[in-house]
């Protein structure tokens, strides 16, 4: 197998490496999430025009560029290095795949070239702050439980007139669900009879659709509430009778592996500025990065991130491995942003200071995807790790 990476996979890197490095330093991401958006729309319409970046995944009779999962990763590991504030991670890793795979052609030839150019952005509505296990991360989703499995809460949903339905409930924790165009909700139907979980189509200014903002640790990756009070959606499909869990089970395993090699480049950036600053700061008269202590700290960063690199890019490659993937790299995020706090010294301690930016992404999306803990006894369980084995008898 040839594990080298193609001419046009290093420009994809290197060209959105460019762009990033002018327009997205760390006072712009500051900027970006404040606006109403909680990204910056003129920056996502040149990424989207230029790289074709929402699109990077889909097929060219959409408007896509007809690459595939490995190049998507590529681009999220450079987003992850800059921690830019997009829509990318929401629309094109796991709304776009769900059109995709579950939507009729009609659906699909409506939405689809819309979110390949940019002009569509979308987001994923579970209830109860359930994603990781909705998309069979950290559990199995099969009994569809985490929707409201047909006792009160979640999101409930029950047919109108002409085809159309109507959902009731709220779901909080929503990637960009307040600036998104079209909201795809995941929603409880049938009673306890019937149960099972299906997925609808929201547009943004359907009636009885109400969206706020959420206050959230990491601000590059902005969160709301959604309230939907008899609000008319349009179910994605043909039927009610599609297998939605193993779509959504299967949609996650590729969204872990972006999610894994967004870490990495937020993980290696983070250790580029620490060591940058080691080999600035002086301390007794010498660089701190001079210290033998220091430099054995360094080195066991690198090697983290260079391991869970690897597990990344085969993750991207082979994403039945996502979930085990996505808890390593967490993990290494995790132990190097909290190692570069601890080498910026007092300075780094300083809530203002941008290593706790790299900080807060690592603590937020261990809470949002993980945490590493049930990402491996899931993917353990999977292996059939605690499965009991017969007796052997001699």
């Amino acid at each position: 197998m040839d594990t080298a990476f193609t001419a046009e996979q290093d420009e994809i890197r290197r060209t959105l490496r460019e762009l990033l490095a002018k327009r997205s330093g760390p006072d712009e991401v500051k900027a970006a999430v404040r606006t109403t958006a909680g990204y910056d729309p003129q920056l996502w319409a040149q990424l989207s025009e230029q790289l074709g970046l929402p699109g990077l995944a889909l097929p060219e009779s959409y408007g896509g560029v007809g690459c595939g999962l490995t190049e998507l990763a590529l681009a999220c590991e450079e987003t992850g290095r800059a921690l830019l504030p997009s829509p990318l991670l929401a629309t094109a890793g796991l709304v776009a795949p769900l059109i995709a795979a579950l939507g009729t052609p009609e659906q699909q030839g409506e939405l689809l070239p819309h979110i390949a150019d940019g002009s569509l952005t979308c987001a994923f509505a579970v209830p109860g702050g359930s994603l990781a296990l909705a998309l069979g991360l950290s559990g199995d989703n099969a009994s569809g439980e985490w929707a409201g499995g047909g006792r009160a809460g979640g999101v409930q949903a029950r047919p109108g007139d002409a085809g159309k339905w109507l959902l009731y409930g709220e779901a909080g924790q929503v990637l960009d669900g307040h600036s998104a165009g079209l909201l795809l909700v995941a929603a409880h139907t049938g009673g306890f009879a019937r149960s099972r979980t299906l997925l609808f189509l929201v547009r943004a200014d359907a009636a009885g659709l109400s969206r706020t903002r959420q206050t959230s640790l990491d601000e590059t990756r902005s969160q709301a509430r959604i309230e939907l009070r008899d609000c008319a959606a349009q179910l994605l499909g043909e039927n009610d009778a599609a297998d939605v869990p193993g779509a959504l089970a299967a949609v996650g395993a590729g969204a872990a592996a972006l999610l894994a090699a967004e870490a990495v480049g937020s993980a290696a950036s983070a250790l580029d500025r620490t060591v940058e600053y080691v080999r600035a700061r002086e301390q007794f008269g010498r660089a701190i990065g001079s210290f033998q202590a220091v430099k054995h700290r360094l080195a066991d960063l690198y090697v983290r991130v260079q391991a869970a690199r690897s597990a990344a890019y085969y993750a991207a490659w082979d994403p039945s491995e996502g979930g085990l993937a996505l808890a390593q790299c967490l993990e290494a995020l995790r132990v190097v942003t909290g190692e570069a706090v601890q080498l910026h010294g007092g300075i780094g301690f300083t809530w203002e200071h941008e290593a706790h930016l790299y900080f807060k992404r690592a603590a937020a999306d261990e809470l949002l995807f993980g945490p590493v803990h049930r990402l491996r006894a899931h993917a353990a369980e999977r292996a059939g790790l605690f499965a009991v084995r017969p007796a052997v008898t001699v």
